[in-house]
C-alpha cells in the first residue's frame, strides 16, 4: 500500500524512535505508580467506560472553537469590529479542550507501537505547538496594539492544528487507531460449530482454534470452558499468546488490555470496545462454539 509522501517523511525519522522510547514509558510508570486508582483514571481517559475512545471526541472541541475563532477573527480583519469578543472566547474555550485533548491523546499514545507511535508523536508536537500559538495569541489579544500580531498568531496555530488533525485522521483511517479490531467482514457462527477436541485443551490452557473463518480463544479455567474472539479489539494482538490470569480474565500480550472471559468485557484497556463472546458446548467429545445469542442483536 502506498504511503503519502509526508507520512514517508514522519516514518524514516529514527528520532521519532527514541523520543518515544523515552516518553512512553514514562507515562506509564506514571500510571502504574497510581496502584489500582492510577489504573482507573487511565481507563477513564482511554474510554473504557464510554465503550469508545474518549479522546477523538474531546478533539472536536478545540478543532470547532478555533474554527470559529477563525471565521470571527477573519471577519474583524474585514472591519467587523463587534466580532472581537466572540474570537477571544472561542479561542479560550479551544485551549480548554486541547487539555482534555492532550491528555487523553497521551495516554491512547502509550497503547501504540511502531509505524503508528511515530506518526501518534509527531500528531502530539504540532498539537502542543499550536496550543502554544493560541496562548500566546490570547494573552496579546489583551493588549490594543498587539491585536493584529495575536490574530495571526492564531491563523498560524489553525493551519498547525489542521495539519495535526490531518495526521490524526491517518491515525485512525490507515493505522486503525481507536478501532475495534473483531468488527471485521467475516461473519461470526451463529450455529454450533466444532473446533476441538475437548481431550486437547487442558486445564489452565489457552488456544486459538478456528471457527469457520474466524480466529477463537478457547480457553479452560477451573473446569469450565470459555470462547471468545481471539483477535484483541485494541489493535489486532493474539490473546493466546497473552497471560490467563488467577481472577479468570486475559491480558493481551501486545499493549496489556485485559478482558473478562465471563463475558469478554474490557476489564483495563488501553482497549474500548469488548470481545465478542462465543458459547461453548461439548458434544460427542468435541468442543463446539458459537456467537452467544445476546452478541447477535
Amino acid at each position: 500500500m502506498n504511503e503519502e509522501p509526508v507520512i514517508n517523511i514522519i516514518t524514516q525519522q529514527q528520532w521519532l524512535d527514541k523520543v518515544g522510547d523515552a516518553v512512553q514509558p514514562a507515562i506509564l510508570k506514571t500510571f502504574e505508580a497510581g496502584g489500582k486508582t492510577g489504573q482507573d483514571i487511565k481507563d477513564f481517559l482511554h474510554g473504557v467506560w464510554l465503550g469508545h475512545p474518549l479522546h477523538p471526541a474531546i478533539t472536536d472541541v478545540p478543532v470547532g472553537a478555533w474554527t470559529a475563532a477563525a471565521v470571527l477573527d477573519s471577519l474583524e480583519l474585514f472591519g467587523e469590529k463587534k466580532y472581537k469578543k466572540g474570537a477571544d472566547v472561542a479561542i479560550a474555550v479551544g485551549l480548554v479542550g486541547a487539555a482534555g485533548s492532550a491528555v487523553t491523546g497521551l495516554t491512547d499514545w502509550t497503547g501504540t507501537s511502531g509505524k503508528s507511535r511515530k506518526i501518534g508523536l509527531v500528531h502530539a508536537l504540532l498539537n502542543v505547538t499550536a496550543t502554544a500559538l493560541y496562548t500566546t495569541s490570547y494573552f496579546l489579544r489583551k493588549r490594543k496594539d498587539s491585536r493584529k500580531t495575536a490574530i495571526g498568531l492564531a491563523m498560524l496555530g489553525y493551519g498547525i492544528s489542521s495539519f495535526s488533525a490531518y495526521l490524526g485522521g491517518n491515525l485512525v483511517f490507515r493505522e486503525q487507531i481507536g478501532v475495534d479490531h473483531t468488527a471485521t467482514a467475516v461473519e461470526y457462527p451463529e450455529d454450533f460449530v466444532a473446533v476441538l477436541p475437548e481431550n486437547e485443551l487442558a486445564e489452565n490452557q489457552m488456544r486459538c482454534v478456528k471457527a469457520g473463518e474466524v480466529a477463537v480463544l478457547l480457553v479452560r479455567k477451573n473446569g469450565e470452558l470459555f470462547a471468545m474472539a481471539h483477535t484483541c479489539s485494541h489493535l489486532g494482538g493474539p490473546l493466546s499468546e497473552g497471560d490467563l490470569l488467577e481472577d479468570g480474565n486475559v491480558r493481551c500480550p501486545w499493549h496489556g488490555s485485559v478482558f473478562s472471559l465471563q463475558d469478554g468485557s474490557v476489564v483495563d484497556g488501553p482497549a474500548t470496545a469488548p470481545q465478542p463472546k462465543f458459547d461453548v458446548r461439548v458434544n460427542n467429545g468435541q468442543i463446539e462454539v458459537r456467537l452467544a445469542k445476546n452478541e447477535k442483536e
